[in-house]
């Protein structure tokens, strides 16, 4: 990886927090600008406020730091998407134009990530394939569809360098997740750990395509680093980990915590979730840049109950 000043987007959030810290400790922290419309918690390098939707502060600041790649991670994900629409469809569709307009004019590279909400009912729910029908039914899922179609564009038409893959539902340690229908993968971790009871927002059977934080990262950072000319999808690339229903999630759980308890009590999510796909198709990934996943369901939960054991003091869950 080249030592280019790297300015995230959304950096407080939770694929941003870990990869500002990931490419910190690759680059050094003087390399990486984190940006939010929140400061963080705690600044372990540079920052700077941001609210996407502001492009003279954003070029400013694009200026200031010299920057040469953005990683544009700002959004409104899916289920607060739904409670808000428009304000949904500005921040998502009329920040990723500040970031292509000004990655045109100062010729950056950029990164942008896609989601699995841009399949809908009528997509193949198994096996999705790169190639299929995009019908989705949420406002975040028609953002990046138009997202998606905007990047390619601006590749064709102007040679930008943009970069996506479409993210399943990512479950991580590091972070609360913040507003999507796959939330449930990561609260009922916390709410384990604890010995606290878990309701879920989805019915038990509902089989969703997921992916664990570290190979997410991965992911990210391999497609940015290829070389240009064996991207042969200037959309956005499939991505897969592993699919399963929030009573397998379950059952693996208690494996190592015997006692959860887990119930069900499905909300307006169970619709979203139902016009997304169980298990998505990522050979095009793995043949253009190598993609493989390092976590499958066992891998993950392991890791998990172990990592949160130790932040909740709770290492007595393995007893």
């Amino acid at each position: 990886m080249k030592k280019e000043t790297i300015l995230i987007i959304g950096a407080n959030g939770q694929i941003g927090s870990v990869l500002t810290e990931t490419l910190r400790e690759s680059l050094g922290r003087d390399k990486v600008i984190a940006t939010d419309i929140k400061k963080p918690t705690e600044e372990t390098g540079p920052f700077e406020l941001l609210d996407i939707l502001d492009k003279a502060q954003l070029h400013k600041l694009i200026r200031k730091y010299k920057v040469r790649q953005i990683y544009h991670l700002a959004a409104i994900l899916s289920a607060k998407g739904e409670q808000n629409p428009k304000m949904a469809w500005d921040v998502n569709m009329v920040g990723l134009f500040n970031v292509l307009e000004l990655a045109k004019e100062e010729k950056l590279k950029v990164f942008f990530p896609s989601s699995i909400a841009v399949f809908g009912s009528h997509t193949p729910q198994q096996n999705t394939p790169q190639e299929t029908i995009l019908q989705p039914e949420t406002v975040y899922g028609i953002s990046k569809v138009s997202g998606e179609l905007w990047c390619q564009y601006y590749f064709n038409k102007y040679g930008v360098d943009v970069r996506s893959v479409r993210y399943p539902g990512i479950i991580g340690y590091q972070s609360m997740p913040g507003g999507g229908t796959t939330d449930y993968a990561v609260e009922i971790f916390h709410y384990a750990v604890q010995g606290i009871p878990y309701t879920c927002f989805l019915k038990s059977d509902t089989e969703l395509p997921m992916l664990y934080m570290e190979d997410a990262i991965k992911a990210t950072l391999e497609v940015m680093d290829c070389a240009s000319d064996k991207l042969s999808v200037r959309t956005s690339y499939n991505l897969a980990g592993m699919s399963f229903t929030p009573a397998q999630l379950g059952d693996a759980i208690k494996k190592w915590i015997p006692q959860f308890e887990l119930s069900y009590e499905p909300d307006f999510r169970q619709e979203i979730a139902e016009g997304w796909p169980g298990s998505i198709d990522d050979q095009v990934a793995r043949k253009d840049w190598g993609w493989q996943p390092a976590f499958d369901l066992e891998k993950m939960t392991k890791d998990m109950i172990q990592k949160l054991g130790k932040k909740y003091r709770k290492e007595n869950v393995f007893a």
